[in-house]
């Protein structure tokens, strides 16, 4: 058997055809944009953009599926590269080592789907923005941190959440710009823990699993 053989059982080899000839653009790629990445490439896309301006540090072991004691202090994109081609040797992958903000425009190409997992308010709405005027299918993560309990999570639309400030953030800053688009977003229902010193503390099961949904969204919804 191939590598993909056991999905092609699953979803037949008509699906499995739409999922190669889809496109992906990922943006950020800590615990959420890690795992989503991952189930994708062995979900069989072929095409992938990747979108992150830092590199590994040693606080991300704890929860980044791509951050490994081998590639402390390297770019996450060239990483996540090498990665996708370990999995799916036909995968053509572009990095763009930069901090997306009002650059959008000019950096992302056209695509059939945007995976938001970063956790920049601004980058949220003007991806938000970039993907209704270019007809682009999008899902964002809203916040993973200061939580115990993936079964929490669940995939919602942005104005349909509770106990989460990302999520209010991010609808308030959709309201003044005036965008009613029911955005998908991965959520949880738990209760964030109080901060005590400023810092957001996490584990690995929710930004992994929030991942795990991001990528679920896409694949299923190319398939029907």
């Amino acid at each position: 058997m191939n590598e993909f053989d056991r999905t092609k059982k699953m979803i037949g080899d008509k699906n499995f055809n739409l999922i190669t000839k889809t496109s992906v653009v990922i943006v950020g790629l800590g615990g959420v944009g890690s795992s989503a990445t991952e189930m994708l490439a062995r979900s069989g896309i072929n095409s992938f953009v990747v979108v992150d301006f830092d590199v590994f540090e040693e606080s991300n072991l704890n929860r980044q599926i791509l951050c490994l004691s081998n590639n402390i202090g390297k770019l996450k994109v060239e990483e996540a590269k090498k990665r996708i081609k370990l999995i799916n040797k036909n995968a053509k992958v572009t990095c763009i080592n930069v901090k997306l903000n009002d650059n959008i425009d000019i950096m992302l190409p056209k695509t059939d789907y945007i995976i938001d997992a970063c956790d920049d308010i601004k980058a949220k709405v003007n991806l938000v923005k970039f993907a209704i005027l270019n007809n682009i299918k999008i899902i964002s993560c809203c916040g993973t941190g200061n939580r115990l309990h993936p079964e929490m999570l669940s995939i919602s639309n942005i104005w349909k959440t509770n106990y989460d400030p990302l999520a209010k953030r991010l609808r308030h800053e959709l309201r003044k710009e005036k965008i009613n688009y029911k955005l998908p977003v991965v959520c949880s229902k738990e209760k964030p823990f109080i901060k005590t010193n400023g810092s957001v503390g996490s584990v690995c099961f929710v930004p992994n699993f929030a991942g795990i949904l991001l990528a679920s969204y896409v694949i299923n919804d190319i398939i029907k």
